[in-house]
Formats: structure tokens, sequence, C-alpha cells
């Protein structure tokens, strides 16, 4: 089978490897139907995070389960997966308590899972499910059996991240009917999170963005209003939409110094910061500003395997299509040129089909 892997900043090279094989009884072998790249994976891609060698890479996928081990209860083979950015046994007290990318028992895709060997990365033809039971999502059970309708790919292929990080900014952030949210970060996540804040009820949504093209597409997710300064100049013009006072929620979707001060910020006293951006670049949290406005924050890596259930009756129905962040498909045998497109933001993301 093929699948990509990282060997340098700035290298990645589609390569022959060794085919899956089922080896705990409680995993699973599913054959990718469509794969994307994430805004985290450029971090190791643009030499912020090391590659000490070359590995695996990849978190976001879904396709058809070709195997299953003798104590899997909840597949079989011919249904229709989504599988979360990362494994889970869905038993341990973390994932009971909903923090399911803590669970005791998992991991990440393209590293070792404890004692149940290692996780394949998602940008290939074939991914080995550990804990296949906990991680994987039934679609097919879903929709009563059989496919999806191949046009849902897109936004199903969001579920297992994207989508379900914005739906944990916005819950981290409180958001409820008729509030104001400010979204800071107009890739996926972000432009996911404003989605998220109008399906939850949020009466304006601000989305803080320089690119029309995100622009447009945030408009269409339920942005009512589009900031395009940063800094002093980005704050005061959110407190000039919000009456001089600031958002009730702030989605922090990026990950930096400044994007989290932006966010801060933005938020009126009393407000609520929800962060899932991935910390990249020294984010630090001001405490004695904190402590005199009661802005809190909240958030972190999203468990999301806990909110598909939810998100994926909702795209089923129609009444959400996160799908629309990718403006970009290409065939795997393309990746480095996705990788590239990502980087170069050329793409805001991109799907990968085998």
């Amino acid at each position: 089978m093929r699948a990509t892997l990282i060997h340098a900043p700035g290298d990645i090279r589609l390569e022959t490897v060794p085919d899956p094989v089922l080896s705990t009884g409680g995993d699973a072998v599913v054959r990718v139907t469509a794969s994307c790249v994430c805004g985290s994976d450029l971090w190791p891609y643009r030499g912020v995070t090391e590659t000490k060698h070359a590995h695996r890479i990849g978190h976001e996928f879904i396709g058809v389960v070709e195997a299953v081990g003798d104590d899997v209860t909840t597949l079989a083979v011919g249904d229709f997966v989504i599988a979360p950015f990362y494994v889970c046994c869905g038993e341990c007290a973390n994932c009971r308590n909903g923090i399911t990318t803590s669970c005791l028992n998992g991991g990440w895709w393209g590293s070792k899972v404890r004692e149940l060997g290692f996780a394949d990365g998602a940008q290939g033809e074939l991914v080995r499910v550990p804990l296949a039971d906990g991680t994987l999502v039934n679609v097919s059970t879903a929709i009563g059996g059989g496919q999806p309708d191949p046009a849902l790919i897109p936004s199903l292929l969001t579920l297992a991240d994207v989508m379900g990080t914005g739906h944990h900014a916005a819950v981290s952030a409180a958001v409820r009917e008729g509030s104001t949210v400010a979204v800071v970060g107009d890739g996926a996540v972000g432009l996911c999170g404003i989605l998220a804040a109008k399906r939850l009820g949020a009466a304006r949504i601000i989305a803080m963005s320089r690119h029309e093209t995100r622009q447009a597409i945030a408009r269409e997710f339920g942005a009512t209003d589009v900031v395009d300064q940063r800094g002093d100049d980005g704050v005061e013009a959110v407190r000039a939409l919000t009456g001089g006072i600031g958002a009730d929620a702030v989605l922090e979707c990026v990950g930096t110094k400044e994007s989290m001060d932006q966010a801060l910020r933005s938020a009126r006293p009393g407000g609520r910061v929800g962060f899932v951006g991935v910390p990249n670049g020294g984010p630090e949290l001001p405490i004695r500003t904190m402590f005199g406005t009661n802005v809190g924050v909240v958030g972190g890596v999203a468990p999301v395997r806990g909110y598909i259930p939810e998100l994926l009756a909702d795209v089923l129905s129609g009444a959400i299509d996160p799908g629309r962040v990718f403006d970009l498909e290409l065939p795997l045998a393309d990746v480095a040129e996705a990788y590239a497109a990502m980087d170069e933001r050329r793409a805001t993301k991109v799907l990968l089909r085998p």
C-alpha cells in the first residue's frame, strides 16, 4: 500500500509500506475513502516542531471497514466509519468523563499506542485502528445500513477533526442563544467555529479574516460581520461593533501569542475565550488582566469523538455543510502539493482521495 511520510521540514513523500494486519483482537483495518491535511500538520512541515526521523503522518480520515478483530462488537466488514483524530477506548475514567483525548489506553495516529502497537498515519490507503469499538463511529448504522451519499464525503471528513474542534471552541466559550461571538482565525477550524456558533444560536458572529475567499465562507457559515484588522486596530473594531464592550464569547483558533492576546482583549468583561489553537508560538495568559476583567479561558485539545454523533445527525439531515472548508481536492499521489498549497495559503484545507 501507499502512505505519506514526512522526512524533514518541507519533505513529504508518498511511499510504499507494508499493508496493515490485525494483531490485537480489538482492532480493525479501514480502507481510506478520504483523508486531508490539517493546519497542525504544517508545524513539522515548517520545522516548528522537530522531525527526528521519517514517520507516517496524517490524523483525519473516513473509510470502509475491510477487516475486524475477533473482539470487535460494533463494526462489521463493509461499514462506513469516521475516525476522530486520535485513538480512544471509550471505557476508561477519562473517556467516561468526556475527555477522550486523554484516554488512558489510547494515543495518536502515526505513533505507538501503548502495548497495542503503532497506529498508522491517516494519509494512506489503509489504516489499522487499535481500539476500534471505542474509536470509530459507524456511519452505516446511523443511516440504516449501506454507504452515505458521496456528496457528503467532505462534510463527513470534517467530523474527524475541524468541525468538532470548532464546536469545542464554541462550547468552551459558552456560546448560547443570543450570544455575540468573535472568532480569531480564518482557517478550517475558525470557519467551523463560526458554523458551530451559528448552530448554537449566536445572534452576532464577528469573523476576523483578511482573506476574501475565507470571508465569503465565513459569511456563508453565519458570520454577520468581518474584521480585517489585527492587534489594537482589531480589538477596537470588535469593540466598535459591540457598543464599546467586547464579545460575549471569543473563539481562539490559531495558537500563537498574538492570537491569544487578540482573543483576550476582544472579550467583554465577564466574557469567555474558548481556545483550540494548537499552542505553537508562545501563547501567554495575562493573569492580572484576566483577574481584573473576569475573562475566563477554557478549552484545549478537542475531544471530538464525543461530539461526532450529534454533529453527524446535522450533516446527514443537511442542517450543516462544513465540507465547504475544503477548497482543493487532490489525489493522494499529489500529497506533497497538498502540503505546499496549504503552507503557501493557496488553499484553506485540502481533501485527499487515494
